[in-house]
């Protein structure tokens, strides 16, 4: 059973300790190269280019332009926060230092070609995507 227990008992039988202070440590880096990070980005904007080419006409120049803005914010406000305070001493990965140690991920460690093909295998296949529609649109 429980029972209700005062404030006054729990006053005279607690014992409050500060907490010691623990430096924090943040790394934002994702330890993605950054030559991965912008081949994304190009994927992504490489489709809207042959997107563009393909299908070009006055009226989707306002729709593309959105289309540009908001994939480089979306790729652009990760880059910058992660140089963010509080001040980090972690810097991204090099390619060798990829290729050498792999990243860890949620799931476990991953070697460096496996998260490269983790990485990019939606931007090639948006590109391959855009290259098929515009391989249609070519003969139609």
């Amino acid at each position: 059973m429980s029972q209700k227990v005062s404030a006054d008992f729990v006053a005279e039988k607690a014992r409050i300790v500060d907490a010691p202070k623990i430096p924090v440590v943040v790394d934002r880096t994702f330890q993605i190269p950054k030559g991965v990070y912008v081949a994304t980005v190009a994927g992504y904007l490489g489709f809207l280019a042959m997107m563009t080419a393909t299908f070009g006409n006055p009226g989707l120049i306002i729709p593309m332009a959105i289309f540009v803005f908001v994939i480089a914010a979306g790729f652009a406000i990760p880059a910058i926060w992660t140089h963010l305070a509080p001040e980090a001493k972690s810097r991204p990965l090099t390619q060798g230092q990829m290729e050498m140690k792999g990243i860890m991920t949620h799931t476990g460690w991953t070697s460096a070609r496996d998260a490269t093909t983790q990485v990019l295998i939606l931007p090639v296949l948006i590109l391959l995507w855009g290259l098929a529609v515009m391989t249609i649109a070519a003969t139609i």
